[in-house]
């Protein structure tokens, strides 16, 4: 934990600038090579005929299951895979510590443009404290991510993409939303093997505005681990895929009083990636979440959350 801690007090401005210098890049260069681009998103055997690289600097392969709609989708972790079909997913997030509970219900909506993805999403949180309640619309947050970096082995074993994001939350000036929040964020979504993922997302975050909150910097981490087994090795009806999963979701203050110190949260779940329904391929996620700290089991005791995705 102190290294960890060590480590966000060293994540720099001039760090995030970069990030968002070369997400700033990407994003101008992908309209040049969009031609690339589509050789990339190919339905074909990745594997089994190689194609040229592409994206910026020729750091993108082709091969790579980022294209193949491998990752899944997270319970607590920002998503960081490519939609090429538009994404529809409900979310709820319910805590309990003591005399304190939280809910947080979220629509979010995702469609890839290229290798662009862009992502809305539209909370509502209602929060008990001691018998009061403070409820309301949360930020509305815009954000978009790009793969900028893949390397894949020659036996598809190993395979790995490095991305950025920037993110812009905004207030609409309720009970649970007063301050403007900027965030950068680096994402990896690495493949082991035929069913084993990691995806993981480090972020800067910053609030703007007044109040008590105003000024905040936030370092924020998180893993999802996955087994995606098919529906060859563990055939339930109507069911495409069984994906175990176990998440890690924490932050760190960087300035305050509070400075240094780390709240983490753990997730144990599962996920059902059902047969489509038509045009629309529908997928369930449960998870028990839990804190993995001091800091984190002042606020969250224990926690459900849910998803239901529509893929279309």
């Amino acid at each position: 934990m102190r290294i960890l801690s060590f480590f966000a007090m060293k994540f720099q401005t001039k760090m995030v600038a970069s990030i968002w210098g070369m997400f700033l890049t990407g994003v101008l260069f992908h309209a040049t090579v969009l031609a690339d681009n589509q050789t990339v998103l190919a339905d074909t055997n990745p594997l089994a005929a190689p194609e040229s690289h592409g994206g910026l600097f020729n750091w993108l392969d082709p091969r790579s299951a980022y294209y193949q709609d491998f990752f899944p989708t997270p319970l607590l972790l920002e998503q960081t895979s490519l939609e090429k079909e538009g994404e529809v997913e409900l979310t709820s997030l319910n805590t309990e510590a003591n005399d304190q509970r939280s809910g947080i219900y979220t629509v979010q909506v995702e469609k890839s443009f290229g290798l662009l993805t862009l992502e809305l999403e539209v909370p509502y949180e209602r929060d008990l404290d001691a018998g009061e309640i403070s409820q309301g619309i949360g930020n509305i947050n815009l954000s978009a991510r790009y793969p900028l970096y893949q390397f894949v082995s020659a036996n598809g074993v190993f395979d790995t993409t490095l991305g950025v994001g920037v993110g812009v939350g905004i207030p609409v000036n309720s009970a649970v939303s007063k301050n403007t929040e900027l965030t950068h964020e680096i994402f990896n979504d690495l493949k082991l093997g035929k069913y084993f993922s990691c995806q993981s997302v480090f972020g800067y975050s910053t609030l703007f505005g007044g109040g008590d909150a105003g000024g905040l910097r936030t370092f924020e981490y998180g893993f999802d681990f996955a087994c995606t087994i098919p529906h060859g090795k563990l055939p339930l009806p109507g069911v495409q895929h069984v994906i175990p999963m176990f998440e890690l979701v924490g932050e760190t203050e960087l300035n305050r009083d509070s400075s240094g110190q780390n709240s983490l949260l753990g997730c144990m779940g599962l996920r059902l990636d059902l047969k489509p329904i038509g045009d629309v391929t529908p997928s369930l996620g449960l998870g028990f979440v839990f804190p993995m700290d001091d800091a984190a089991r002042s606020e969250v005791h224990w926690g459900i959350a849910t998803s239901l995705v529509f893929e279309f």
